[in-house]
């Protein structure tokens, strides 16, 4: 993105100065990007398509190296009037009193729904809409992109109107103007350091300030870089990207940022604000294409209760859906609905049966799949769920792009220790997919883990420091790294160990007698078989010579009996603690919380041999 935002001086064209079933009609109006759904008629429909088909050209013409189009499908409810859009608004807008919404934008993991009051009649009634799509088209660029620079562009293009044959955009804001004028602006070294915690970005004054004058300083930059043929934002987002300080970066870009704040307050005081205007005239919009229907009384109850769920109007969403689901049993789509209203409500079983049936019904969402594996992964017994597997690949089938599955099915693989190299290559592409995620390095990591490479593990986790976005993210990360190397000190302790009792295999000695060597009664099984996994405390824990552990796990339920005939190659693994003088299992086990994982044996008396214990304090 070296470029991209700041092409705007170098491609601008111009310079000038209570939810219930409905019995009412919804229809669909999909393109490629866009679906709306209006109660109104297909004309208003088609236009609001048109409109934002037009902001993605835009944006697309503006930004050529960007992906334009997020992974969440963009659904758009274009409500004919103040009565539907209220049965969908958030309840917080509804109390008396409120600010009366034109429109409100509302990501989620799934889909992206933007809520639209058609009858709206003031001036940019859509400036929400397009603030948060601006938000969202600079998404990938969150690592680096400072937050008056977010916030600067987003308000530039919120008063973005969309007119038949092209598009103006950087319109000034007379509110924010004035309320610069009334008040104290922040000094530039001061706004370029803020952040999310800052209370310039939380008080509302000094938010007001902070957003008006990033509006305010992006558009002074982008309107005299175009006039003087200067290209200092692009300079600055260059630095940025590199991750220098962002007061250092404005000084390297800006010049002196005492001269350029007197500059800034010159242009707010001015009477004479310039625009960008580009012509749509060229943007390949075929409403051809376009695919409309008519949607039935299940569908759009279905869909305005997926919407209700979302904004959390619970008790509206499921008077919805239970009409549709008495209406059609086996509709795939209201389970999975009724699955995220029952996870939002903090009910994973009930929310995992709802997924499951969802999932039986041959749902063709990738939630749908993805939240009942990841649910089931919780459960006794996940190791053996084939199902789990064959979701996650389902849900990556149905959408490539969804970085979550693929670092689930690794995690998955990790936890069974099969397929490593796959699992190692799947979080990989979840990280290529989501460069910005903390969570998919650590599982990375954990991968490495298992299969041993502590190097690699501890270097993963090492260059995603820049990632920690809080103290304790930073805490996290270094408690990681010191239980990796504590944990490959123990087994490299166990190698030397194996090896000083192989070089005199015939020759055991304790305390300076001979010792005879008894074979162990229980037989040595491959650690490759199936996994069972059993978690509780464990108990009766006793050592033979020369490596041979036995012990219960004991849970409410039951408890599972387990050995292993050399300790040394049991994986293990601290959950949440450290401890520097390292593990001795034999006198270390003994009532610790654990998870462990066992194979079958052919020895019938016990429940299995163990392969890998996790310790938990």
């Amino acid at each position: 993105m070296l470029k991209r935002l700041a092409c705007l001086s170098a491609l601008v064209l111009t310079l000038c100065t209570s939810a219930v079933a409905s019995p009412e009609q919804w229809i669909e109006v999909r393109s490629a990007h866009f679906t709306v759904l209006s109660n109104s008629n297909e004309k208003q429909a088609r236009r609001i398509l048109d409109q934002f088909e037009r902001m993605r050209w835009m944006f697309q013409t503006l930004f050529p190296k960007s992906n334009v189009d997020p992974i969440q499908p963009i659904v758009i409810f274009a409500a004919k009037d103040q009565q539907t859009f209220a049965a969908l608004e958030p309840p917080a807008y509804l109390a008396k009193g409120q600010l009366k919404l034109a429109g409100y934008f509302l990501p989620t993991m799934d889909k992206i729904f933007v809520l639209l009051r058609l009858d709206a009649n003031y001036d940019h009634p859509f400036a929400t809409i397009y603030h948060e799509y601006t938000h969202l088209q600079l998404r990938t660029d969150g690592e680096w992109i400072p937050l008056w620079l977010n916030e600067g562009l987003a308000e530039f293009f919120q008063n973005t109107e969309i007119r038949n044959k092209d598009v103006l955009l950087g319109e000034p804001s007379l509110d924010d103007i004035l309320y610069l004028r009334q008040h104290q602006i922040i000094p530039l070294d001061v706004l370029f350091k803020v952040d999310a915690a800052s209370p310039y970005y939380h008080e509302e004054q000094k938010g007001s300030v902070f957003y008006s004058e990033s509006w305010a300083l992006t558009h002074y930059l982008e309107v005299t870089d175009r006039e003087k043929n200067t290209h200092r934002m692009r300079d600055y987002m260059a630095l940025m990207s590199q991750h220098q300080d962002s007061v250092t970066a404005a000084e390297t870009a800006f010049g002196d940022l005492k001269m350029l704040q007197k500059e800034l307050q010159a242009y707010i005081r001015a009477g004479r604000y310039m625009q960008f205007v580009i012509s749509s005239a060229a943007a390949p919009i075929d409403e051809s294409t376009c695919k409309v229907r008519s949607l039935t009384q299940t569908e759009s109850d279905t869909d305005r209760a997926e919407v209700l769920v979302s904004i959390q109007r619970m008790a509206d969403a499921k008077a919805l859906l239970a009409s549709v689901l008495k209406a059609d049993p086996n509709n795939a789509k209201a389970h999975e609905t009724m699955g995220f209203l029952e996870l939002q409500a903090g009910h994973r079983d009930a929310a995992q049966q709802w997924f499951e049936q969802a999932v039986k019904l041959d749902s063709q969402s990738y939630l749908a799949h993805y939240y009942f594996a990841a649910l089931s992964m919780g459960q006794p017994g996940a190791e053996q769920n084939k199902q789990i597997e064959t979701s996650l690949r389902t849900a990556i089938q149905l959408n490539p792009r969804f970085a979550r599955a693929y670092d689930q099915l690794a995690t998955f693989y990790a936890m069974k220790h099969e397929n490593l190299q796959e699992a190692h290559m799947l979080n990989l592409q979840a990280i290529q997919l989501d460069p910005g995620n903390l969570g998919y390095r650590m599982n990375l990591a954990n991968v490495s883990l298992v299969m041993g490479q502590y190097p690699n593990a501890v270097a993963v986790l090492q260059s995603s420091a820049n990632l920690a976005k809080t103290p304790e993210q930073e805490a996290m990360i270094q408690s990681r790294i010191a239980e990796i190397q504590q944990i490959q000190q123990v087994q490299m302790a166990r190698a030397q160990a194996s090896a000083a009792a192989a070089a005199q295999p015939n020759v055991p000695t304790m305390h300076g007698m001979v010792v005879v060597e008894t074979p162990p009664k229980h037989p040595t099984m491959p650690s490759t078989g199936p996994r069972h996994a059993a978690v509780g405390v464990i108990r009766g824990v006793t050592c033979s010579y020369p490596s041979v552990i036995e012990f219960r796990v004991e849970s409410p339920q039951k408890a599972i009996s387990v050995y292993n005939n050399d300790y040394f190659k049991v994986d293990l693994t601290l959950l949440g603690f450290t401890q520097e003088e390292g593990i001795d299992p034999c006198k270390d086990f003994e009532g610790m919380k654990a998870r462990v994982q066992y194979v079958d044996s052919a020895d019938k008396t016990v429940d299995g041999q163990a392969v890998a214990v996790e310790l938990r304090k």
